[in-house]
């Protein structure tokens, strides 16, 4: 049956303004880091883009190696694109991301203009694209010169292969060399995707305010720490969860001090006629100069719950004086040494 998008899809959530760009996002956004590859049905895949869509979500955000295996994300997100999105696709923001490992060799991750610009074209083949909305630098690469990494960026936008630049895990020092060296050569630095989340408040410490004098946007990812700021953990490691894989999120984290601080933030939630999450999502978006929250979804009604958290974004002086007693740092934050650098 032929998808037609719902017709009142951008009534439905609010959009914010990335940096001083002109560019809006939808205040969450779609990331297919999990339950896009191959190892889920691509008919809950499907069901899941479909929904989003409808719901005003579009910004979909995917990377070179997200699966398993890697690239299966791209090849799956491709094919829904294809049959069934592509009349859409001047309504989505779609971004991709290259600078983990990908391939063999000493080509395959890092930094270098080879590495860009190759998995740039192999994104685009997987998703069967002329262009992407969103080119990032995944992480920042000590051993290359900057201007190289930042030089694939723009001759990126220049080939029409990328519409805008972005960067991801740059520490506010580098995040500042990195915006000046594209404004030379005029292509503006976009956005910045950090983590961060209740649990990971590293960018409260330089680079929001980086982010903020450059005129930066800033996409939040992992808002949901991993699956800490949920139900999910607060009675044990549930079979099927990520921690329970023991993959980019280990069982060392859940320390019964970390699970003590998310207990009291489930009952600030309660209080609030949310769930954890929606209150951890709305707590990620408080800060104005935070464009989007990235979550992922292994079910429409986790993306729909998680929706939910923007009907109630305003926070009393009270409510955010509570949340700070108890949204400390839990050593969740794997990408760390990429924003030290």
């Amino acid at each position: 049956m032929t998808y037609v998008a719902d017709s009142d899809r951008y009534e439905r959530i609010p959009y914010r303004r990335c940096g001083r760009s002109g560019l809006r996002l939808p205040a969450i956004s779609l990331g297919l880091w999990h339950n896009f590859g191959d190892d889920r049905p691509l008919d809950a895949q499907r069901a899941i883009l479909r929904r989003a869509f409808d719901l005003g979500v579009t910004h979909f955000d995917l990377a070179n190696n997200y699966g398993p295996p890697y690239g299966s994300a791209e090849i799956n997100f491709g094919r829904v694109m294809r049959e069934d999105l592509r009349p859409y696709r001047d309504e989505m923001i779609i971004s991709t991301k290259a600078g983990y490992d990908m391939w063999p060799g000493p080509y395959g991750e890092w930094g270098s203009r080879k590495y860009l610009l190759a998995s740039l074209d192999q994104s685009l083949s997987r998703m069967g694209l002329d262009y992407v909305d969103i080119f990032y630098s995944h992480r920042f690469d000590p051993e290359t010169p900057l201007e190289e990494t930042m030089g694939a960026l723009d001759r990126a936008v220049r080939s029409g292969k990328a519409l805008y630049a972005g960067i991801s895990s740059y520490s506010p020092e580098r995040t500042a060399e990195a915006a000046a060296i594209l404004r030379e050569m005029g292509t503006p630095l976009l956005i910045h995707q950090p983590s961060y989340s209740m649990l990971n408040r590293w960018i409260e410490g330089g680079l929001l305010d980086t982010l903020g004098r450059e005129g930066v946007g800033c996409i939040a990812f992992s808002p949901l720490a991993q699956g800490m700021l949920t139900d999910k953990y607060l009675g044990g490691i549930p079979d099927g969860s990520r921690a329970s894989k023991g993959t980019s999120f280990s069982t060392s984290l859940l320390t019964e001090e970390n699970l003590r601080h998310v207990r009291t933030l489930n009952e600030i939630a309660a209080g609030r006629g949310q769930s954890l999450a929606q209150l951890a999502l709305a707590w990620s978006l408080r800060d104005g100069r935070v464009t989007s929250a990235l979550i992922g979804a292994s079910s429409v009604a986790q993306l729909e719950e998680n929706l939910a958290a923007l009907d109630r974004l305003d926070f009393t002086a009270d409510e955010l004086a509570a949340i700070d007693r108890d949204a400390v740092e839990a050593g969740i934050n794997i990408w760390a040494a990429s924003s030290a650098g």
